[in-house]
């Protein structure tokens, strides 16, 4: 992804709903359990990990042993050894987020404990401050993911060894970027119209994302090896970002973690077993939850991405509104729309609107596009404004079109020139908006079979994009002939500018 170009927008639920969310997710409450278990005789290491021997009564605290794991608990049926190794995750995540603070350092005693000012946050705070937390717990979350399992890495670290990374063949700063690549995609395929929306998405799919150059036919079997490798790395990864509640995942089917040929062909799609719908489930399934899309869409801003949010503009000018949704998908562009035409007066909404589509730059036509989209939606309190236009150059067009579908009466006749400079205009709005897509393909063959003569007479009309229009009507008609007719019209209007 390139962090020049706006993604496409997200719709999020509201902050305090992601709250909640928040507040629900195991990790984060298991560490603010700990915070409130915590106290001045909690003793920790120079790391600021809970020594061994509190581990036990941290657990219990949790209710992962004892009566409490016995009877279900926050997980039934743990093993000592996981109750403890969970009970250790989520002090680091208390410490990391500043639910608990190390105090008074202790060479001999060791270092304790007290509460710190995050917990309040989570009790009394603002949706907002919640969050602000969360984000916090999802970054200790996604830096233990990009630590493999590694034995005695763990050791090292506590004992303060030094770890020779090439000795573990461990590269933290590639293991981190790979990661942020494949959630980068996932958020992409989330918010995209066209794709799963809060679907699942399978597992190889995202791995074939990272590693299958998108010029490749069929995969070489090293490719196909390094796809079956990272569905295994990330098989561990998500496991791990669970419990902070970026994703909900269904793991790889422990039998198929032998087959790696398999998997790697189902992923890139490559020959191999043919597999339907529900084997693909067997390879792992994930998604992005709500408050997964909040955290990625905050950790993309951070790094430098345009990632709006559909509600982003509801309080803005109608100015900003058409521009911005200029390169929106239509369904958010609509979702943002009505967004904000709750917030205005539906006359005033239509005045609005239609003094921010006036223009000749190259924006204007795809801001009138969507101006005529907006007005779609207002209702019949919006006629005067429309009526106001019916001599304006630019808008009379559209106003009359607008009349006319809501069965208005004495709508004026446009003239021959207004019919012309408003086709130009249509045309040059969806060539902005959609590129040569079937739809406008279907629009300029229906023109030139229409209106004979065409092209002899839209090359002189004085709209700015007329040329460009042209030639790409030249591009696009499949009939040798119109095209040809086409591109002499556009040398016409270029000629007739002086260009």
């Amino acid at each position: 992804m390139s962090d020049s170009s706006p993604l496409p927008p997200v719709r999020l639920r509201s902050e305090a709903e992601l709250a909640r969310d928040a507040l629900a997710t195991p990790l984060l409450s298991r560490a603010a359990r700990l915070a409130r278990w915590a106290g001045p005789e909690t003793r920790v290491g120079a790391g600021g990990e809970l020594v061994e021997e509190q581990l036990p009564a941290a657990a219990e605290a949790l209710g992962l042993t004892g009566e409490g794991a016995a009877t279900g608990g926050a997980v039934g049926g743990t093993t000592l050894e996981d109750a403890a190794a969970l009970a250790s995750e989520a002090w680091r995540v208390a410490v990391d987020t500043g639910l608990v603070e190390i105090v008074d350092p202790d060479e001999e005693e060791g270092s304790a404990v007290t509460t710190g000012d995050a917990l309040a946050l989570l009790t009394s705070g603002a949706p907002r401050d919640v969050l602000g937390v969360w984000l916090s717990a999802l970054e200790a979350a996604l830096a233990d993911a990009s630590v493999p399992e590694l034995d005695g890495l763990v050791d090292a670290m506590e004992s303060g060894g030094e770890i020779d990374f090439s000795e573990l063949d461990w590269d933290p700063d590639a293991e981190a970027e790979f990661l942020d690549g494949v959630l980068g995609n996932l958020y992409l395929l989330t918010v995209n119209e066209e794709g799963p929306g809060d679907g699942p998405v399978p597992l190889p799919a995202l791995a074939a994302s990272m590693i299958v150059p998108d010029d490749m036919g069929e995969p070489t079997n090293d490719v196909l090896e390094q796809v079956s490798d990272a569905m295994m790395r990330l098989d561990d990864q998500f496991r791990v970002l669970e419990p902070v509640g970026l994703v909900e995942y269904q793991p790889v089917d422990e039998a198929l973690m032998t087959d790696a040929e398999e998997n790697a062909a189902a992923a890139t799609g490559g020959s191999g077993p043919a597999v339907d719908d529900t084997d693909v489930t067997r390879y792992g399934m994930v998604r992005l939850t709500p408050l997964g899309l909040y955290g990625m869409r905050a950790r993309l801003q951070e790094a430098g991405f345009v990632a709006p949010a559909v509600g982003d503009l509801a309080d803005k000018g109608a100015d900003v509104l058409l521009d911005g949704t200029a390169e929106y998908p239509p369904g958010a562009a609509l979702a943002e729309t009505e967004q904000w035409l709750a917030r205005h007066e539906p006359l005033a909404a239509a005045r609005e609107l239609l003094a921010a589509a006036r223009g000749s730059d190259q924006g204007a036509p795809l801001r009138r596009l969507r101006c005529q989209q907006a007005l779609s939606l207002v209702g019949a309190a919006a006629e005067p404004a429309l009526r106001e236009v019916l001599d304006d150059a630019e808008l009379g067009g559209l106003a009359r079109v607008w009349l006319t579908e809501r069965g208005a009466a004495e709508v004026p006749a446009p003239s021959e020139e207004m019919v012309f400079w408003l086709t130009i205009d249509t045309v040059a709005a969806q060539l902005a908006a959609e590129g040569n897509s079937a739809e406008l393909r279907g629009l300029v063959e229906g023109l030139a079979q229409q209106h004979r003569g065409f092209f002899d007479a839209a090359w002189r009309v004085g709209h700015p994009a007329t040329a460009d229009v042209l030639e790409a009507m030249g591009r696009i008609h499949p009939d040798k002939r119109v095209a040809k007719e086409a591109r002499k019209a556009a040398f016409k209007a270029r000629s007739q500018k002086g260009e």
